[in-house]
């Protein structure tokens, strides 16, 4: 038992809690000079607290806590101790910052424009939110449950969060007019786009599939011209039954018109398939291209 616990409190990285803890300041900013001061909605637990706000003036830092309560529960038994724990942290957070924010005397002057405010609002809560996610975090909520479809589902969260979003929204009518339902949907869509592109990055790589009868030479001309690692894969053709070798490599977006000329030089009939890829990490295949000069 010792030996356990011991070995999750190795588990908890500060580089992890400090980037969760960044993630729900940018988030719940959003929230507070957004959301709250433009009478727009949310999703999730965090619509609930604005729906508990509105009807009953109470702090969404508090109805933050009490709200996510029971779904503590749920996480507690299908996540491990560490989400659980990344879990209770990052919803403590924010109901932290929810407070700090409210108290801050910021003013930020939009004239209360609506799509600004929409805009605004995607940007901080779906970057803040995204980082929050990549690092092994929730804001609590039906964060638990998003993470749950991803991890046992395969569904992003930014789709999940998407879908209870839209519920929670209808719900939102009781005191939001159309006009600003409409601008609230708007920005729940940014959101869920900005928390895709933050989880898996900037950009995509390319994963690269060539079945050619010169694979060797195409090989060859890959990690020679793009500097880049390749993997030969043994295959069987469906008709021909010949044995086959298929050279596989992942380079960007960048690249990919260059691997195609070079595989084109080599072997005009070799048939090229491209996969859209969300991370490559590994020596050979990492995404950042190789360096190849150093200063000192």
């Amino acid at each position: 038992m010792a030996q356990k616990q011991s070995r999750f409190k190795l588990d908890i990285s500060l580089i992890d809690l400090l980037v969760i803890a960044a993630g729900t300041a940018i988030y719940s900013f959003g929230i507070v000079f957004f959301n709250i001061y433009n009478h727009l909605a949310d999703g999730g637990v965090t619509g609930i607290t604005l729906i508990l706000r509105a009807l009953f003036h109470i702090d969404p830092a508090y109805s933050t806590i009490l709200v996510n309560v029971p779904l503590f529960a749920i996480g507690y038994r299908y996540l491990g101790k560490k989400d659980m724990f990344y879990t209770l942290y990052g919803t403590i957070a924010l109901a932290i910052f929810l407070w700090i924010w409210q108290r801050v005397p910021i003013v930020i002057n939009i004239d209360h424009d609506l799509l600004l405010s929409a805009i605004g609002a995607g940007l901080f809560g779906g970057f803040g939110c995204g980082i929050v996610y990549r690092f092994g975090g929730t804001t609590g909520g039906v964060d638990i449950v998003a993470r749950l479809f991803e991890r046992f589902k395969g569904v992003q969260m930014g789709q999940t969060l998407l879908t209870i979003d839209v519920l929670v929204l209808l719900s939102s009518l009781i005191y939001l007019n159309v006009r600003q339902m409409a601008y609230t949907l708007i920005y729940v869509w940014i959101f869920s786009m900005i928390v895709n592109f933050t989880q898996r990055g900037a950009y995509t790589a390319r994963g690269i599939l060539i079945i050619s009868n010169e694979s060797e030479k195409i090989s060859n001309a890959i990690q020679d011209e793009l500097n880049r690692g390749v993997t030969f894969l043994n295959a069987e053709g469906g008709y021909s039954h010949r044995s086959k070798q298929i050279v596989y490599c992942v380079v960007s977006p960048s690249e990919l018109h260059t691997l195609k000329k070079l595989v084109e030089s080599i072997d005009e009939e070799a048939f090229i398939s491209i996969i859209e890829v969300n991370e490559a990490i590994g020596e050979g295949f990492t995404y950042k291209r190789p360096k190849r000069f150093k200063l000192l």
